[in-house]
């Protein structure tokens, strides 16, 4: 009996607690000792860690700077560069030549062009090196990253190999300066007058007018027409029975006399030369005359050679024929309708023409006598 009253007293002296409604614990109210000893702890984190936050901010600071005043100086030079590129002497660019050579439009195409390929060229090298660097700067390991870089990379180098092979092609054609504006090119797939040069495509304008677009990456071969000098060619058929000697003395007094003259003496490079007989057959023989001209002039000086040739030859009466062969003329030639009879001798049933076109009649044997 003694057990049951100590047993009680025990209970009253450490009632167990009531179980919640909720079936949980409230939450723990933090004292003014929870907060100090926290912001006692922030506050030798800061001290620990600030020395290594400011060398950090320092030198991503000090990375991003660098890289855009260097960005900002080598775009500076590099417009610089192009601009001088573009300047010509005012001899050169009063003289025939050096307007032919390069003129404004090609120049300035050409040389936007090229500033444009070097500037972004140098503004991804700069950026992008001082990127990789303020990654570094944060301990991030960057090889995977690069991986993955390169990875992207042949997979879109595969997906857009014709458009990398396009612009790769122009850069290489601007910086060689194949052609330019105002040049006139034979790209195999399509020829005429060039009137915009980009890095991946190419307008001509044909000779009907028509504006082709040809990609760079397509073009094998360029044969340039603007370039150098061009030669102006006239073949003269004459017969064979004239005199050469007079002949290549007609000749050499046009050729004298269109090279004196204005403004086809701006046109020549060299005198118009007189070749000789380029070929001699039966009845006509061929004379090759010759010139130098400035490029894509050459069609104009063999109109006018022609034109010229013509006329002294007229005045030299000297004969000229068309084609490898000569051809005699109608007036030496028998008329083919003179042998030929009048509609009405065909109507008399008498006339000679009219019993030549009856049909002729199989005459059966008699038969034998009895």
């Amino acid at each position: 009996m003694s057990s049951l009253p100590a047993a009680l007293s025990a209970a009253g002296a450490s009632p167990s607690p009531s179980p919640s409604p909720s079936g949980s614990t409230p939450p723990a109210v933090p004292t003014l000792q929870d907060a100090q000893e926290s912001a006692t702890n922030a506050a030798s984190w800061v001290e620990q860690n600030w020395s290594t936050w400011l060398a950090m901010g320092l030198q991503i600071l000090l990375v991003v700077v660098v890289a855009i005043a260097l960005r900002a100086v080598v775009r500076r030079a590099i417009t610089k560069l192009i601009d001088r590129m573009g300047r010509t002497t005012p001899a050169m660019e009063g003289s025939a030549l050096g307007g032919l050579l390069v003129n404004a439009e090609r120049r300035r195409q050409r040389s936007a062009a090229i500033g444009s390929v070097l500037r972004s060229v140098a503004s991804f090298l700069i950026l992008g090196t001082a990127a990789l660097m303020v990654l570094g700067t944060f301990k991030i390991n960057l090889a995977p990253l690069l991986a993955s870089a390169g990875v992207a990379g042949v997979a879109i180098g595969f997906g857009a190999r014709n458009l990398v092979t396009d612009f790769l092609s122009g850069v290489f054609m601007i910086l060689e300066d194949q052609y330019g504006v105002g040049d006139v090119i034979d790209a195999g797939v399509a020829s005429g007058e060039v009137i915009e040069v980009g890095l991946r495509v190419t307008k001509l304008r044909g000779d009907s007018g028509e504006i082709w677009y040809v990609r760079n990456g397509e073009v094998k071969r360029i044969g340039n027409l603007s370039q150098g000098w061009a030669t102006a060619g006239v073949d003269v058929t004459v017969k064979a029975s004239e005199d050469p000697d007079k002949v290549k003395a007609t000749l050499d007094e046009v050729a004298e006399k269109l090279s004196k003259e204005e403004p086809w003496n701006e046109l020549l490079w060299g005198p118009v030369e007189v070749l000789g007989l380029d070929s001699v057959l039966i009845d006509s023989m061929v004379v090759r005359v010759s010139a130098k001209t400035m490029p894509g002039k050459s069609v104009t000086v063999e109109r006018e050679l022609r034109w010229r040739i013509k006329r002294a030859f007229d005045a030299a009466s000297i004969r000229i024929v068309g084609g490898a062969t000569a051809v005699e003329d109608m007036a030496d030639a028998p008329d083919p309708t003179a042998a030929v009879a009048a509609p009405a001798v065909y109507a008399n049933a008498d006339s000679p023409q009219t019993a030549a076109t009856a049909p002729i009649v199989t005459q059966r044997p008699a038969p034998p006598a009895k």
